[in-house]
């Protein structure tokens, strides 16, 4: 079977964490990797990472996460952080980002007048930048589960959170950064309930 596709059968959103169990330190920052290594639209890489495994910061996260034992019981929680205001045209970030390409002038300036104009035409429209640098966040997350699950560790994306009450409790300033996503990494504990799915014949399409 094909390594990818295994990994994912294997991957679920594990609810039971065994809290004896914790993830090696070279299998955590290998997980890490692969959401700092992820793809993101023009390259902005509009996350942060925080590891959170002090006991007492994660008994108040599980509070504002609607009291959900993973954030307890897990190994280890990643708080995916966004920068929405960062990602705005114009800004001294947008403008690094692009000036590390290292491309001439006028390809440099060429490039941002087109995001410029995604942002404004494509974007604004219809979502806030918070939402649209979440989208990026979520191909972060989504490799990083992948590679957990590759290497046999369970986690669970949690989005059922209270968004400015985590912030609170994490000291985030929210001018930088907000709360994308979280999510819980460990090992299961006991049976994990079936995973369930739509027939794939209902939600794929060729054309």
């Amino acid at each position: 079977m094909n390594a990818v596709l295994e990994a994912l059968q294997f991957r679920h959103a594990c609810k039971k964490f065994d809290p004896e169990r914790k993830i090696p330190s070279q299998d955590l920052e290998m997980i890490l990797e692969c959401g700092h290594i992820s793809p993101s639209s023009f390259g902005m890489e509009p996350w942060k990472f925080l590891v959170i495994q002090n006991s007492e910061l994660r008994s108040s996260l599980r509070e504002v996460c609607w009291n959900q034992p993973q954030i307890t019981d897990a190994s280890d929680i990643v708080v995916i952080l966004v920068k929405p205001d960062l990602l705005k045209p114009d800004t001294d970030y947008i403008k690094a980002m692009f000036h590390r390409r290292n491309m001439p002038e006028d390809a440099e300036k060429a490039y941002l007048d087109r995001y410029r104009s995604h942002m404004q035409e494509e974007v604004e429209p219809v979502m806030s930048y918070y939402s649209w640098g979440s989208k990026q966040c979520y191909i972060a997350l989504a490799n990083m589960m992948t590679a957990a699950a590759a290497n046999g560790i369970d986690s669970c994306p949690i989005e059922g959170f209270e968004k400015a009450g985590a912030e609170k409790v994490l000291g985030i300033d929210t001018d930088q950064f907000q709360v994308a996503v979280i999510f819980a990494l460990g090992f299961r504990a006991g049976e994990q309930s079936k995973r369930l799915r739509a027939d794939s014949s209902e939600i794929i399409e060729y054309m």
